[in-house]
């Protein structure tokens, strides 16, 4: 007697009703609280993961099959491995805009004597992508992967400013917003203020609301069909980057994505 036939269209076991893997999740949830840490034991993933040590295990192991992750075997912490590297290698490629920044950032950064980054956004949240380091003992610091919410960086504001009205109204539709220090703009009518502020200047000023002791200017960089697609910003102390200095620093950093947006045919 012939067996009935499959239902089409059935999550197989493993996936839950959205198509999702489950244990796949499990490895990406992993792989991306290492990125956020310097290194972590087995133990300390099983606890903030609130998985078995046993289930942990067995998908750090098979992530370090693969060279995503890698143990270190005198302090028995794990941390993100060189084929990591690689697949996020693959990505800036993909975009192209890494390269054409760097020649911008580096000029940026010696001009303006601060770090100087550049941010893409990434869900609700601004990714890091590149960086021109200073020099200076005191500097800010966003590695390339940092994540950073957009209601409390330069560039997440100059991409709310300038990005598409649903990124906005997404973020807005989060209030009351995280707060960071005592300057956070927390509330829509505060972030919709700034926003229009931003606008009108073409530059956004993170003035110690996400780090206190730490000020950020950035602007908007438009590929061709004129959308805003990044962010290049420059990030200090504020005993350097004083209220005096914002406008002219601001010029500064908006002549830089200007000149991006070209390299980028925006």
């Amino acid at each position: 007697m012939p067996q009935p036939s499959r239902r089409r269209g059935r999550p197989r076991s493993g996936a839950d009703s959205a198509g999702t893997i489950q244990s796949l999740e499990r490895a990406l949830d992993i792989l991306d609280m290492l990125a956020g840490h310097s290194g972590l034991t087995l133990s300390e993933v099983a606890d903030k993961m609130q998985q078995s040590p046993s289930t942990v295990h067995r998908v750090l192991h098979t992530l370090a099959s693969r060279g995503v992750v890698e143990s270190d075997p005198a302090t028995q912490s794990w941390q993100i491995g060189p084929a990591a590297f690689r697949l996020g290698s693959a990505f800036m490629r993909r975009s192209g805009i890494v390269e054409r920044a760097r020649p911008v950032l580096r000029a940026l950064m010696e001009h303006s004597g601060e770090t100087a980054n550049l941010g893409i956004l990434n869900g609700e949240c601004v990714l890091f992508i590149s960086q021109a380091e200073t020099q200076e003992t005191i500097r800010a610091f966003f590695p390339p992967g940092t994540r950073s919410p957009l209601h409390a960086s330069g560039i997440g504001k100059a991409l709310l400013a300038f990005g598409r009205p649903q990124t906005l109204d997404q973020t807005l539709a989060q209030a009351p917003l995280q707060r960071f220090t005592d300057k956070t703009l927390t509330q829509p009518q505060e972030l919709r203020d700034d926003v229009a502020r931003i606008r009108a200047r073409g530059f956004a000023f993170d003035d110690e609301e996400r780090t206190r002791g730490m000020r950020c200017i950035a602007a908007p960089v438009f590929d061709l069909t004129g959308e805003a697609v990044a962010g290049i910003s420059v990030s200090g102390p504020t005993h350097r980057i004083g209220s005096e200095h914002v406008k002219t620093l601001g010029a500064v950093v908006a002549a830089a994505a200007a000149d991006l947006t070209q390299k980028m045919g925006g």
